[in-house]
């Protein structure tokens, strides 16, 4: 039995084939359809505002930048593993006169909440710009 009108037969196919892909069921067969529990960056626990007060505050400034006044911001690029260290960080851009490295090697030090994938603990890189006022 031929249908009467072809294309209207089409058409409905193609608009059920649709309204199921709208639904948002998920084919059986599809295989990219990940489940993912959750995922987040690293963190410092007390806030980003106050990682960057204590950075600006602590970090002891080399005497050549405190006489010149040395302002502005050091960007470095770092990884915060899953057990919360700081490793492989460098310096992307800096202010100069020693302080670049002052806030390297204070950043090294502190822990930070670790990055979570699927409900799992990651080493993530994070790329952070810090406030300098060497006075």
């Amino acid at each position: 039995m031929k249908p009467k009108h072809p294309l209207l037969a089409l058409s409905l196919l193609f608009m059920a084939a649709a309204t199921n892909a709208q639904t948002g069921t998920p084919s059986k067969s599809d295989p990219q359809n990940i489940k993912m529990k959750s995922t987040r960056d690293p963190e410092y626990q007390k806030g980003e505002q106050a990682l960057y007060q204590e950075v600006r505050m602590k970090v002891k400034y080399p005497e050549e930048a405190i006489k010149k006044f040395v302002e502005g911001e050091v960007t470095l690029s770092f990884d915060v593993k899953a057990d919360s260290t700081v490793a492989n960080c460098i310096i992307i851009s800096g202010v100069g006169h020693g302080v670049d490295e002052a806030v390297k090697a204070y950043v090294e030090k502190i822990k930070f909440s670790p990055g979570m994938m699927n409900g799992i603990k990651v080493k993530m890189n994070v790329n952070m710009s810090f406030p300098v006022k060497a006075h």
